[in-house]
């Protein structure tokens, strides 16, 4: 029996073969280029490409998880064609005379070890969102094709670190939980993990060697602990803890429609968020006692430009009319930081690591 422990970010305990997923990585070579106006265009003909792919991935993530797991792929969506990491390729590219692969290759470094050195593990964790935009316009411009899962039977999934276009574009079928080397649990990963209620434990190292590939392992997301080959004792327990949480599930399920109220009668609110219209479904479905927050941003952030006073209306009103006089909470338009509209037109924010910690986030 082997035991490694690391951080679990998603809660639940899965057992499954364990299998090392298959990344097709892009060798970069560098060169100089004479026709450095040709090179431009193969990056922004790449760039153009990637953007389209995030598109994709924030349609596939919105019918997956609700509107804030697509707005991952729409921020990195803006973070490709960010004016900044933009000139920094343009500038490789038209005075260093570097091949479109390398300037791509060393802007990404240059901003991801921007973000790596803040103090903030919000701004830390956008280092491997730099990295991310930064491999699908690479994979672009060399033609490489995204790996994936090659496996007849769900599988625990072993990665050095898994992207957030990585974990949207997953097999949810083939997927029991997965594993990663590196990782942040403020990451967007963690974040998607959780929504889709795959159990998830990050930072384990180099605990994870080749050679158990295709062993049976049990991960508990709720400790963080991994357990290949257990004996008879420990996977009784692994398992028994596993049955006892899919009760809880079903006696959840029991609960939905009665009133949220402590044994002595107190009442709690119990309410979900959403990004509009579509999530309403859920927020119903899970018996929600109304909305705690209605991200009215997404109305923006989902349109070519400004949406229309008739448009937020018929939102607001279609929200008020399905949720059937529950309470509904909207917040007033929250853009900026990680949040940008580029039709709105507003000047780059200057943005510096916290020195405390928030203790919520809205």
């Amino acid at each position: 029996m082997i035991l490694i422990q690391g951080k679990g970010v998603s809660t639940g305990v899965a057992i499954g073969p364990l299998y090392f997923y298959q990344r097709a990585k892009a060798t970069i070579t560098r060169y100089e280029v004479e026709d450095t106006e040709a090179e431009w265009g193969r990056f922004k003909e790449a760039q153009g490409t990637a953007i389209e792919q995030l598109g994709e991935l924030a349609e596939k993530a919105r019918e997956e998880a609700g509107d804030e797991a697509a707005l991952l792929f729409e921020t990195h969506q803006m973070m490709a064609e960010d004016m900044e990491y933009e000139e920094a390729i343009q500038t490789a590219i038209q005075e260093m005379k570097l091949n479109a692969e390398a300037a791509v290759t060393d802007t990404a470094a240059q901003f991801a070890e921007m973000f790596a050195s803040m103090d903030d593990p919000y701004f830390q964790a956008r280092a491997a969102d730099v990295r991310d935009v930064s491999s699908r316009i690479i994979a672009a411009l060399t033609g490489v094709v995204q790996g994936g899962i090659n496996s007849p039977v769900p599988v625990i999934l072993a990665v050095d670190d898994l992207a957030p276009s990585e974990t949207v574009q997953l097999d949810k079928a083939k997927i029991l939980g997965f594993i990663t080397e590196g990782g942040s649990g403020s990451s967007h990963t963690a974040i998607l993990a959780r929504t889709m209620g795959i159990p998830a434990i990050i930072g384990v190292g180099d605990q994870l060697k080749p050679e158990y590939e295709g062993k049976e392992v049990i991960i508990d997301g709720s400790t963080g602990n991994v357990t290949i080959d257990a004996d008879e004792d420990a996977r009784a327990h692994l398992l028994k803890k596993m049955e006892e949480q899919q009760k809880m599930r079903e006696m959840l399920e029991q609960l939905k429609g009665l009133p949220n109220e402590t044994l002595d009668g107190q009442r709690i609110r119990v309410y979900c968020n959403i990004g509009g219209p579509d999530d309403v479904p859920a927020v119903l479905s899970n018996d929600a006692g109304g909305v705690g927050l209605f991200r009215s941003e997404f109305l923006y952030l989902n349109c070519d430009d400004f949406p229309s006073e008739e448009v937020q209306f018929e939102a607001y009103k279609k929200v008020l009319a399905d949720m059937g006089g529950r309470e509904v909470v909207i917040r007033t338009l929250d853009i900026g930081a990680d949040k940008q509209i580029g039709y709105f037109n507003l000047p780059k924010e200057k943005t510096r690591p916290l020195e405390t910690a928030p203790c919520g986030s809205a």
